[in-house]
């Protein structure tokens, strides 16, 4: 009797987005050029092995400006902030770097132009999560959270003419335009954003997932349980036919019962998960005879986004003060 063959199939894109990185190396880069400490306002991303890397290195995580010293550098996450944060960071002389990611500015840019022409903005998001905490900052007035298909049914809008919807940028790309839908049934005159909120790394991540889907019993994703996009990943692999799904932030997490049975096992990992984790989860099923791994490509990701400008300024200023060697 021959053994069953015993896979992986392995979701790219995966892991970090051009978000992510760039807030994690902004981190990187002001320890070397200010030195420890740096305090950071919230989790500069949600992965619990990122932030506690950074820790070690000297990153300070807060919850508030207020818990940050007088005079010290404190850094904004990629998840953005409200305009209120950096007032309070002006108040107390933090010098203050802003990673936003570039794609969550973009809505808080939408959110202040709809707001301007005194629109009502539909806000598709979930409650109490950073970003939207963030872009409800940006016109407090004039946004109403959306937190899924059932609350398009209380919306109360002042003018159904002049109605837009937003969305965080980490949703779940099918359950989005669900809500959308039964918002268009209440207000048909619903205007979409001039271009699509959820990021692009959010759709592949998905789009990757849904491919492999239908032919995995079980499918892990590495990310940590405060990550929006990570737990969609989850819920999206078993809406798309994988037999099971499990999030995970470390190989030592895989319990030996999700594997019994098993022949195929999905892999992928959240936008904010560093590849070594996934190559980790490879080297723990490849030891329980999980050794052949089929890598599944449905993009290619080469979008990168600069420094924040006032950390770009400082290193530059740093690099032209250094003695010729």
């Amino acid at each position: 009797m021959t053994e069953t063959r015993k896979r992986v199939l392995l979701a790219k894109p995966r892991g970090y987005c051009a978000g992510v990185d760039r807030a994690v190396q902004t981190v990187e880069e002001a320890l070397k050029l200010y030195g420890a400490p740096i305090y950071v306002r919230k989790q500069i991303v949600h992965n619990k092995h990122v932030v506690t890397t950074l820790e070690a290195q000297g990153a300070v995580f807060v919850e508030e400006n207020e818990e940050v010293p007088e005079g010290a550098t404190v850094i904004f996450s990629a998840h953005g902030v409200a305009p209120e944060v950096h007032e309070q960071a002006r108040e107390r002389n933090l010098r203050a770097i802003d990673a936003t990611c570039p794609l969550v500015t973009k809505v808080h840019h939408e959110a202040r132009r709809f707001a301007a022409d005194d629109y009502d903005i539909l806000l598709i998001g979930h409650e109490g999560h950073e970003e939207v905490i963030g872009t409800s900052g940006e016109a407090p007035a004039h946004i109403q959270l959306i937190d899924g298909p059932e609350d398009a049914d209380k919306v109360v809008v002042r003018d159904p003419a002049k109605v837009v919807w937003l969305s965080q940028t980490t949703l779940s790309v099918d359950e989005t335009m669900e809500t959308v839908a039964r918002l268009k049934t209440r207000l048909p005159l619903l205007q979409s954003p001039p271009s699509d909120d959820i990021c692009y790394a959010t759709s592949n991540r998905q789009l990757a997932v849904k491919e492999i889907a239908e032919q995995c019993d079980v499918m892990l994703v590495v990310g940590s349980r405060n990550s929006s996009n990570s737990v969609r990943l989850v819920e999206v692999a078993v809406d798309a036919g994988a037999r099971a799904g499990h999030l995970i932030d470390y190989a030592h997490e895989i319990r030996e019962e999700w594997l019994d049975g098993v022949t195929t096992v999905g892999l992928t990992s959240g936008a904010s998960v560093p590849d070594e984790l996934v190559m980790q989860v490879l080297e723990f099923l490849a030891a329980r005879g999980f050794g052949e791994v089929t890598e599944f490509v449905t993009a290619d990701e080469r979008l990168t986004f600069s420094l924040p400008q006032e950390l770009k300024r400082d290193m530059k200023k740093a690099a032209l003060s250094q003695p010729l060697g």
